[in-house]
């Protein structure tokens, strides 16, 4: 009788365990609130951080896990110390702590300032989330308006007619990661004389998973999530003489600065289809000068993965970006403070609906050390005109 009374309690027991473990489950399979992740900073120390309640508040999240680890029912689990961790264990069991982490959150009421690892976004440091992807693959020419740039609307019609049937493959090329790749609220430098600095508001896909030959048709396996870009080029081109002529991709594309990523990324999970969704604008001084949606891509986010992934392996924390569209500098969009190219002083902001917005002051180089042989990249205006 009493065997069986004992044995009757422990079958209980572990009912109750599994029904509990269970519900455990069920909580951390989904999160009761989006978030988005990215790279913050209190006083000079960077941290990985999610951002809650309409982008307001920084969640810190080892000190947020560490509080959550002291509750009985919470397992331990070690949190990444970087973007690129998180990215490269997200979606191997560490999507569903942050969702457990977030639903614990909302469930104790703890998604406020007042709690000790919780910030308000105006008190930290916005860095760039990915310091730094190994590398940035940029699509050329992606958008129809910025392949007939200062078209008339049956110009524009005619032009994209041509292109849709005669698309061909995407055109990709790199950006270096380290030196160009700032974060929200960083200076872009205009370098020493160089005068035809202009912008181009771009969809960043971050890459979750490695991957090599990705058809279309996974491509979106294989996405971590997005984030804003700014591709920053110079068109003032290389000097005459020498080898080589016309376009100049490093020169064009390789300068500090030229690489502003941000301000967080959303998760995939949290954002939908970016070929349904992608809204993205372009506002200098107050005077809007790009916006476009999906619609005006060539070649689809889906196209563009497959077509990257068939040149080079793809890993976690690569980024892709889509392209732009027109209205940048070459078409001579008349601003408050100039037209076409940048200027010194300009704020800049860059946005896509759901994600962010990366603002930016442009700031020109005043100087060059006076030692330098004259194997530097000259200004701009010592060819121009030539």
């Amino acid at each position: 009788m009493i065997r069986k009374s004992v044995s009757s309690l422990m079958f209980a027991a572990a009912l109750a365990i599994s029904a509990f473990s269970a519900q455990v489950l069920a909580q951390a399979a989904e999160s009761v609130e989006p978030y988005k992740v990215g790279t913050f900073a209190v006083n000079d120390t960077p941290f990985v951080g999610l951002v809650v309640r309409d982008d307001s508040l920084i969640v810190d999240l080892t000190a947020a896990n560490r509080a959550l680890q002291m509750q009985w029912q919470y397992s331990d689990m070690e949190m990444p110390e970087d973007m690129l961790g998180l990215i490269e264990q997200y979606e191997y069991g560490l999507k569903y702590r942050l969702y457990e982490l977030m639903n614990w959150l909302v469930e104790e009421d703890l998604l406020s300032s007042a709690t000790a690892y919780v910030h308000d976004v105006d008190s930290v440091d916005i860095m760039a989330p990915i310091q730094y992807p190994s590398k940035i693959m940029n699509a050329a020419v992606n958008f129809y308006t910025h392949a007939c740039e200062g078209c008339t609307p049956q110009q524009l019609a005619e032009r994209t007619r041509q292109r849709q049937e005669n698309r061909g493959v995407p055109y990709l090329f790199l950006k270096p990661t380290r030196g160009a790749v700032i974060g929200h609220g960083e200076d872009i430098i205009m370098p020493f004389g160089r005068d035809e600095i202009e912008y181009e508001v771009e969809m960043a896909i971050v890459f979750g998973r490695t991957g090599k030959y990705i058809s279309a048709t996974r491509a979106y396996d294989h996405v971590f999530g997005y984030m804003v870009a700014m591709d920053v080029s110079d068109r003032g081109g290389r000097p005459p003489g020498g080898y080589g002529s016309g376009q100049d991709w490093f020169v064009g594309k390789g300068h500090d600065t030229f690489a502003p990523h941000g301000p967080w990324i959303v998760p995939k999970e949290f954002y939908g289809d970016p070929m349904e969704r992608l809204h993205q604008i372009t506002v200098i001084d107050g005077v809007t000068v790009q916006e476009a949606q999906a619609g005006d891509m060539i070649h689809n986010i889906p196209e563009l993965i497959e077509y990257a992934s068939s040149l080079i392996t793809v890993f976690p924390g690569d980024v892709l970006q889509s392209g732009t569209s027109g209205g940048t500098g070459a078409g001579r969009v008349q601003r408050a403070t100039g037209s076409g190219y940048l200027v010194d002083g300009e704020n800049i902001s860059a946005s896509i609906e759901g994600i962010g917005t990366l603002t930016h002051t442009i700031v020109a180089e005043r100087d060059i050390p006076a030692d330098l042989s004259g194997a530097q990249l000259p200004p701009t205006a010592d060819y121009r005109d030539r």
